[in-house]
C-alpha cells in the first residue's frame, strides 16, 4: 500500500467530519460485548479510536465474534492458527467477517468497507456494523449471545394477524377514522362571502 501524506483542505475537513462521528462511549459498550461474548482470550484494545482500529485489524478478533454466534459445528469463518501478518491476508479476513455478517442478516448498509477498518478511514462505519450485528444477535434470541442484552436494541418483528371470515365482513360496516366522518356536519350557516360583482 502506498504511503499517504497528511490531507488538506476539504479531504481533510470531510475526513474529520467522518472523525467525529465516532463515539467512544460506544467503543467501551462494543468492547465489552466482543470480550463477553469471545472470551478473554481476545484481549482488549487501548482506549480511543486508533486502539480500537488496531485491535480489529487483522480481523481475527471479528471472525472470532461473527463464529460465536454460530453453534458449534456451524462456523462460518475458518480462523488461521496464527494472526495473518500479510495485508492482503488481514484484508481478506475482514472480507470474510463482512460476508459472514451478511449472511447472519445485516443489511447491506449497515455495512462497512474494509478500508474503512484497515485503513481507519471510518472507524463509525465500523461501529454501526458492530451494533447492527449484536442487535440481530438480541433480536434472534438463539442463545449464542453473550452479554448484556440492555446493550443493543431489539429490531422490530413481524407479528401477522390472522382474521376470520366474520371479522373481515363486519370491518367492511365500519368507517375508518381516516376516512373522516359526517356526523354533525350540515351546510347551514355556511356562506362563502359576497357573490362575484360584474361591473359593466
Amino acid at each position: 500500500m502506498a504511503n499517504k501524506g497528511p490531507a488538506y483542505g476539504m479531504s481533510r475537513d470531510v475526513q474529520s467530519k467522518i472523525e467525529k462521528k465516532y463515539d467512544d462511549e460506544l467503543e467501551d459498550r462494543l468492547v465489552e460485548w466482543i470480550v463477553a461474548q469471545c472470551g478473554s482470550t481476545v484481549g482488549r484494545p487501548e482506549r480511543g479510536r486508533l486502539g480500537f482500529q488496531v485491535w480489529l485489524k487483522n480481523g481475527i478478533v471479528l471472525s472470532r465474534l461473527v463464529n460465536s454466534l454460530y453453534p458449534d459445528g456451524s462456523k462460518p469463518i475458518k480462523i488461521p492458527d496464527t494472526p495473518p501478518t500479510m495485508v492482503f491476508k488481514q484484508m481478506e479476513q475482514i472480507a470474510q467477517f463482512l460476508k459472514a455478517a451478511e449472511d447472519y442478516g445485516v443489511i447491506k448498509t449497515d455495512m462497512f468497507q474494509t478500508v474503512d477498518l484497515f485503513e481507519a478511514k471510518d472507524m463509525a462505519a465500523v461501529q454501526r456494523t458492530l451494533m447492527a450485528l449484536g442487535s440481530l444477535a438480541v433480536t434472534k434470541n438463539d442463545g449464542n449471545y453473550h452479554g448484556d442484552p440492555n446493550w443493543f436494541m431489539k429490531k422490530a418483528q413481524e407479528h401477522k394477524r390472522e382474521f376470520t371470515e366474520s371479522q373481515l365482513k363486519e370491518g367492511k360496516n365500519i368507517i375508518g377514522l381516516q376516512m373522516g366522518t359526517n356526523k354533525g356536519a350540515s351546510q347551514a350557516g355556511m356562506s362563502y362571502g359576497r357573490p362575484r360583482q360584474i361591473i359593466s
